[in-house]
């Protein structure tokens, strides 16, 4: 399980796996069993270990999809909207698709051009009182939040205890997980159309609380060597996560292209003097010999991720942690 604690100013996160025999949870760090599935923990905002205020998430279920093997559901006949529509079945998104007709299935383009001159301008920054109801709190950035139903489970399942910003280049699809987010009156949770790559600095450095998390997942893998250009992650995206990232604050990036987490891996091992992996902090993270986390953190998969799963496909993860202030290098601009 990820578990956010913070020390002072500082946060960490730990990962804690049981043998199947060690499956009574202890007050601090709850174990359970390796595989089967991962029990979300809490973020600790004030350093101590009696009940101040948390970023947590509700206990999975024991049966059904949230627990046990059911979580994985790798059966060929399953088709990965299925999949989908189990995994978030406690969302009840079906629910709104007859109140927004239009916005129920949305037909887009899988990959749009993030260098064309119509997604140049940066994002306008919204006025973040109207936007989340304490813009104080801590905040997690997902690039790339896609339909948006992961960011909107951990808004749902960690309500109040601290902000989520959703950044999608695709404007159907802001659209419709705004729809979802009001029809489930969510007030720590907010979708932006924005390409990250111009964006993400003006957004992040105007919000009035700490960035703690951020998190890449599965971005669009633009094959193409001339096309390498449009991934999301480059190094202008690493310095300005570098620069607004708390110190103690994590990137979560994983992909099931293997090409492309090797590029995220190498952007942001370029950056040592800032990031450390965080295996390196916490050695009970579960990596292979080459630093790839075996586990998903967050107590929920992506759409992609189920769809990469079912097809028999492995899933690169990488977590990072800033460990330092973060200087201006010329080397790295």
């Amino acid at each position: 399980m990820l578990g956010f604690r913070s020390s002072g100013w500082r946060w960490h996160a730990a990962l804690v796996l049981g043998s199947p025999a060690s499956t009574s949870p202890s007050p601090i760090h709850p174990r359970v069993g390796p595989i089967v599935y991962l029990r979300r923990r809490s973020l600790n905002l004030t350093g101590d270990t009696g009940g101040g205020k948390r970023w947590c998430c509700k206990e999975p279920r024991e049966t059904g999809v949230h627990g046990g093997e059911g979580r994985r559901l790798k059966s060929a006949a399953v088709r990965s909207p299925d999949a989908i529509e189990v995994e978030y079945a406690d969302l009840n998104l079906k629910d709104f698709y007859g109140a927004a007709p239009h916005l129920g299935h949305v037909r887009i383009r899988q990959h749009v051009n993030p260098l064309s001159s119509s997604f140049s301008t940066p994002a306008e920054v919204p006025e973040w009182k109207s936007v989340f109801r304490d813009p104080t709190q801590p905040l997690m950035v997902d690039i790339g939040s896609g339909s948006g139903r992961f960011l909107i489970w951990l808004a749902k399942n960690c309500r109040e205890r601290g902000n989520y910003l959703g950044l999608e280049i695709r404007q159907k699809l802001v659209e419709r997980s705004q729809f979802w987010v009001k029809e489930l009156q969510l007030e720590n949770i907010h979708f932006m159309f924005a390409n990250a790559m111009v964006s993400f600095e003006t957004l992040v450095s105007a919000y009035p609380g700490p960035l703690i998390l951020v998190s890449i997942l599965c971005p669009d893998p633009y094959f193409k060597k001339r096309h390498h250009k449009r991934r999301v992650v480059q190094t202008s995206l690493v310095n300005s996560i570098a620069k607004n990232l708390s110190v103690g604050g994590q990137v979560f990036m994983q992909s099931d292209v293997f090409d492309v987490a090797l590029d995220m891996r190498d952007q942001f091992d370029a950056r040592s003097d800032v990031f450390e992996h965080v295996g390196a902090i916490d050695h009970s993270f579960l990596c292979d010999d080459q630093g790839w986390v075996l586990h998903n953190p967050m107590g929920i998969r992506t759409e992609r991720e189920i769809h990469a799963e079912l097809e028999g496909a492995r899933i690169y993860r990488r977590i990072y942690q800033k460990h330092t202030q973060y200087l201006p290098c010329t080397n790295h601009i």
